[in-house]
């Protein structure tokens, strides 16, 4: 899915609570990484670097919002959504100022939830960012639908481009030629035999990586190729 390659990060003391948001933000494709208190979310942003948080205003140990105020006072800049069953204005101005960017009040549907979410990660600009797919040397823009390889432009057929673009969503990720040939091809996968469907990969290597210097396509046995 295009989502992803977006991680959101999930804060909240209630496990009920806390797997229906990590159901709900999986369906529409994010990575979600949940916790349960604050206390090892810090070394955990050390590591990755995720593109939102959901952070509970009542969190055992510490207030959501002091929490958050302490992450930007170090210098984190990720955006933040509080999830809070304080309405009343004064709390939602303290998780505003303490750097909080939306909040949804307790309790809440999930498809606001996830209609919020995307609004942020809209207004944050990285839902536009995810239009530029990169991975090593290669720099895929799928709406201009050019491909840089080494940042240098490379020609490749309409039926190329959307073979890479679809190994450079599933990377690491044995595709089946079924796979391909149902995402590439589309309806008329039907009449492409597997030897079509070798050619075409082989077809494209060449183009990307004439001298298999970063052995991008790997095949598998049994299933079809990954792509690492």
């Amino acid at each position: 899915m295009q989502n992803e390659n977006i991680e959101i990060v999930v804060i909240e003391d209630e496990e009920d609570i806390l797997e229906l948001i990590e159901y709900h933000l999986a369906k529409e494709g994010y990575t979600v990484t949940g916790f349960l208190s604050a206390e090892n979310v810090e070394r955990f942003l050390e590591e990755e670097n995720p593109s939102l948080l959901l952070v509970d205003r009542n969190l055992p140990g510490v207030e959501g919002s002091e929490f958050v105020a302490s992450l930007r006072q170090t210098g984190y800049d990720i955006p933040v959504i509080f999830l809070t069953a304080k309405d009343q204005e004064a709390d939602l101005e303290s998780g505003f100022e303490a750097g909080g960017d939306d909040y949804i009040t307790k309790p809440f549907k999930p498809r606001e939830l996830v209609l919020r979410v995307k609004a942020l990660l809209k207004r944050a600009g990285i839902l536009q960012q995810q239009v530029r797919l990169k991975y090593k040397l290669l720099i895929l823009d799928t709406a201009k639908k050019i491909i840089y390889v080494d940042k240098e432009v490379v020609s490749l057929t309409n039926l190329e481009f959307n073979l890479l673009h679809t190994f450079m969503k599933h990377i690491d990720k044995p595709l089946t030629r079924d796979f391909l040939r149902d995402e590439v091809w589309g309806a008329e996968g039907e009449s492409v035999n597997d030897n079509a469907v070798n050619v075409a990969i082989n077809r494209l290597k060449n183009k990307i990586d004439p001298n298999n210097e970063q052995n991008y396509f790997h095949p598998v046995w049994g299933v079809g190729y990954k792509f690492s």
